[in-house]
C-alpha cells in the first residue's frame, strides 16, 4: 500500500506559508496554495475583544446607523464666511484635515497651506513671518471635523475663506468644506505663491458671492441624488468628478443666469467651475459627512464615522465612542505618479477626502467607476474586485447609491470594526498623492488603506466599554 501510494502521482494542498507551496511547485509537484490568514491576526485579545461584540444588540446598533445614514438627505443651501458659519470658529483658529496634530509634527504639504492660509487672512507679509506666528502658540491648530466640516488633502480652512453650507434635511444637522481651487499650485497642497493668494480672493470675493446669490434662488440642490446619478454616469466622486461637476453646472446654472451678477462675473463662474473637474470633490465630501454625522453617538456601534489624514497621522472615529480618535501613521499611497517624480517625492497619506470611502464612496464604489484605474493604477477587474470585497466589512448597503457593473447593488456602506479586525480586510481608498515639498502640488494618484494600529486600538476600546454580556 505504501509502494503503490508513493508511486502515484502527489498532489497537495498548502495551507499557510506560501513558500511550502513555491518549494513543492519546483520539484513538479502540483500543489493547490490555499490563502489563509488566522483571524484578528492571530491577536487573543482582539479575538475575545470581536467575540464579546459578537452579540444581537451590537447588531441592532449597526443597523441604526446603517439607517440613519441611507435615510440622510443632504442638501446645498448656501455659501458662507467661515468665521461666522463654522461652529467653534476664531479669528485665531486655523482648521486642517486629518486628526489633531501640533505645529512640530506637520509634514511639508500642511504646513505651507498655514503660512498660505495666515498670508491670506493678512496676519503676516511674509512666509517667514507666517512661519513664526505658526509656531508661536497664537494659532490655534483644529481638526476640520471638529467643526463639522471637511477639506481635501490639507484641507485648511481661515477665518476669512467662504464655505459650502450643506443641511441634512432628515436629521436636521449641518456640515461644510471650502469651494475647490482646482488643480496646479493651490493651496491644498501647500502652495502660497502670489498666484494662489490671488485665486483665493478672487472666490472670495466673486465666486462665493455668485454662488451664494444662486442658491439663494433655488430650493437647495439634492446632492444625493446627483451623487447617485453620477455613479451611473462613470464617476466615484472621490478621484473622479467629471459627470458630478458636470451635473452640478446644469442644475445651478439656470439659478446663476437669473441672479443679479454683473455678466463678465458670471461668464468668469462659469468657466471656472466648468474648467475643473474636481470641483464637485468639496461638496460629495461634506455630503458624505452630512450623513455620516448622524450616525455619530449611537450606543454599543460599531460603525466608523469618519477616516482621515493629515500626512503624519491617519485617524477614524467609531458611532459608538463618539468623538474619540484613534489613530496610526499615515501609509504611503502606491500607484501612478506623474512624469518626473518618484517615490522617494511622495508625501504620506493626507486629507479628509477618505470621508468619501467611509460613506461609500471612492474606493468601494471603484466598480462603477472602472476608468478611475488610468488614474490610480490597477485594471478594471481590479476595480470590481475592490468594491466586492469592501461588501465583507460593512454592514449592509446604500439604499441610494448603487453599481451598474454589479447588478445594481447598492454600495457597501457602514464599516463595522469587527469586520475589519476578524478579517483584517482593511477599508480601500483611493487617493491623490501630495508632493513632500510644500507647494509643489499633486504628484501623482494611487490606492492605500488605513493603518492596522486606527481599528486595533478602537476594538479594544469598544470592548472596554461595551463587552459585558448585557444585551446578550
Amino acid at each position: 500500500m505504501i509502494r503503490e501510494l508513493f508511486g502515484a502521482e502527489i498532489k497537495a494542498v498548502n495551507l499557510g506559508s506560501k513558500d511550502f507551496a513555491d518549494d513543492l511547485a519546483l520539484q513538479g509537484v502540483a500543489t493547490i496554495n490555499l490563502s489563509w490568514k488566522p483571524a484578528a491576526r492571530g491577536d487573543k485579545q482582539l479575538l475575545e475583544a470581536v467575540d464579546a461584540l459578537t452579540r444581537d444588540d451590537v447588531d441592532a446598533a449597526n443597523q441604526e446607523a446603517l439607517r440613519r445614514i441611507n435615510a440622510a438627505q443632504p442638501y446645498l443651501i448656501g455659501v458662507g464666511r467661515a468665521l461666522d458659519t463654522l461652529p467653534g470658529m476664531s479669528q485665531d483658529t486655523i482648521l486642517h484635515a486629518g486628526p489633531p496634530i501640533t505645529w512640530e509634527r506637520m509634514c511639508g504639504p500642511l504646513r505651507g497651506a498655514i503660512i498660505g492660509g495666515l498670508l491670506f487672512e493678512g496676519r503676516t507679509h511674509t512666509a517667514e513671518e507666517a512661519e513664526t506666528l505658526a509656531a508661536s502658540g497664537t494659532i490655534e491648530f483644529s481638526p476640520c471635523h471638529e467643526h463639522d466640516a471637511v477639506g481635501p488633502m490639507a484641507g485648511v480652512i481661515t477665518p476669512s475663506m467662504p464655505v459650502f453650507i450643506l443641511e441634512n434635511r432628515n436629521g436636521g444637522n449641518r456640515s461644510y468644506a471650502t469651494m475647490n481651487e482646482g488643480l496646479g499650485k493651490v493651496l491644498r497642497f501647500g502652495a502660497y505663491g502670489e498666484e494662489v493668494l490671488e485665486r483665493l480672493r478672487w472666490m472670495r470675493d466673486v465666486l462665493a458671492p455668485a454662488v451664494s446669490k444662486a442658491l439663494a434662488l433655488s430650493d437647495g440642490i439634492d446632492l444625493k441624488a446627483l451623487i447617485a446619478q453620477a455613479l451611473h454616469m462613470g464617476d466615484e466622486v472621490h478621484n473622479r468628478n467629471r459627470a458630478a461637476t458636470s451635473l452640478f453646472i446644469r442644475e445651478i446654472l439656470p439659478y446663476l443666469l437669473q441672479a443679479d451678477i454683473p455678466d463678465a462675473e458670471r461668464i468668469a463662474v462659469v468657466e471656472f467651475i466648468n474648467s475643473n473637474d474636481h470641483f464637485f470633490l468639496n461638496l460629495s465630501m461634506p455630503c458624505s459627512k452630512a450623513m455620516l454625522d448622524v450616525a455619530g453617538g449611537i450606543e454599543k456601534s460599531t460603525v466608523v464615522t469618519c477616516m482621515c489624514r493629515n500626512g503624519t497621522d491617519f485617524g477614524i472615529r467609531v458611532a459608538g465612542l463618539g468623538n474619540r480618535w484613534f489613530t496610526g501613521p499615515a501609509e504611503e499611497v502606491k500607484g501612478l505618479l506623474f512624469p518626473g517624480f518618484t517615490d522617494a517625492d511622495k508625501n504620506p497619506d493626507m486629507g479628509d477626502s477618505s470621508i468619501t470611502e467611509t460613506a461609500g464612496l471612492g474606493g468601494f464604489a471603484m466598480a462603477a467607476s472602472i476608468a478611475i484605474v488610468q488614474f490610480v493604477g490597477g485594471t478594471p477587474a481590479d476595480a470590481i474586485r475592490y468594491s466586492e470585497k469592501m461588501y465583507t466589512i460593512t454592514t449592509g448597503e446604500s439604499q441610494s447609491f448603487s453599481i451598474p457593473v454589479l447588478g445594481f447593488r447598492g454600495n457597501p456602506t457602514g464599516i463595522d470594526v469587527r469586520k475589519v479586525v476578524a478579517q483584517d480586510t482593511l477599508p480601500q481608498i483611493n487617493t491623490g498623492i501630495a508632493s513632500r515639498e510644500a507647494g509643489v502640488g499633486q504628484v501623482g494618484a494611487g490606492l492605500v488603506n488605513p493603518p492596522w494600529e486606527c481599528f486595533h486600538d478602537a476594538m479594544l476600546a469598544l470592548a472596554d466599554v461595551y463587552g459585558n454580556a448585557q444585551g446578550r
